[in-house]
C-alpha cells in the first residue's frame, strides 16, 4: 500500500544546514566543521529545509523509500553527532611474537606498522583525509567528525595486519579495534 511518508531531522543549536533538492545534497556546518553528503539514489524521496529542521518526504511511497527515507535520516543525525562531539575509534596493538612499532606519517598520510611478524617490508595503511590519528603506547587512537571516514581508516589500519594461511589460535598478532564511536566491541 502506497502512502505519504515525512521523517523530521531536528538541528541542535550552533549546527547550520544547507539542502539542495534537486541535487539530493545536504551540507552541515558548526563549530568543528562541515560535512557534506549526496543521496542521489532514490527518485521520489526529497528533502527540503524548513524552520529549524531538515525534512525527508516522499509521495505515494512503497516499502524501498521508507528504507531509503530512515537511512537518509540515520545519515544526517550521525553529521550532526560528529560536528557535535568527534567520532573515536580505539584500536589495540597486539604483539605476541615480535614486537612491532606503529608510527603515522602524517605528510604521506599512513600508518606505518614495522617488525610484524618479523616481517622487513613496512606495512601500511590509509589514513582517509579529515581523520587524525594518534598512538599512545599500545592504544591507537583514530578521530573524526566523519563517522564513516573514521571507521573506514580504523579498518584501514586492522586489514592492514591481517594474517593469511597461519592458524589464528597461534599467531594473534595484529591491530584489533576495541573501541567503535565509544561503544565497547
Amino acid at each position: 500500500m502506497k502512502k505519504d511518508i515525512k521523517e523530521k531531522v531536528e538541528l541542535p543549536q550552533g549546527i547550520n544546514a544547507e539542502v539542495d533538492d534537486n541535487a539530493k545534497h545536504v551540507k552541515v556546518s558548526g563549530n568543528a566543521g562541515q560535512l557534506e553528503k549526496s543521496f542521489k539514489v532514490v527518485d521520489k524521496v526529497h528533502l527540503k529545509l524548513e524552520g529549524n529542521s531538515i525534512v525527508i518526504y516522499a509521495n505515494k511511497a512503497t516499502k524501498r523509500e521508507k528504507k531509503m527515507i530512515k537511512t537518509i535520516k540515520a545519515h544526517i543525525k550521525n553529521m550532526i553527532k560528529g560536528l557535535m562531539q568527534p567520532w573515536v575509534y580505539k584500536l589495540q596493538i597486539c604483539s605476541s611474537h615480535f614486537p612491532m612499532s606503529v608510527s603515522v606519517d602524517k605528510e604521506k598520510g599512513l600508518v606505518i606498522i614495522k617488525n610484524f611478524l618479523g616481517e622487513n617490508k613496512e606495512r601500511t595503511a590509509k589514513i582517509l583525509p579529515g581523520v587524525d590519528v594518534q598512538v599512545k603506547g599500545d592504544i591507537i587512537e583514530v578521530k573524526s567528525i566523519d563517522k564513516e571516514k573514521a571507521g573506514q581508516t580504523a579498518a584501514n589500519i586492522e586489514q592492514a595486519t591481517r594474517i593469511t594461511k597461519l592458524d589464528r589460535r597461534i599467531f594473534q598478532d595484529g591491530i584489533w579495534i576495541i573501541e567503535k564511536a565509544g561503544k565497547p566491541v
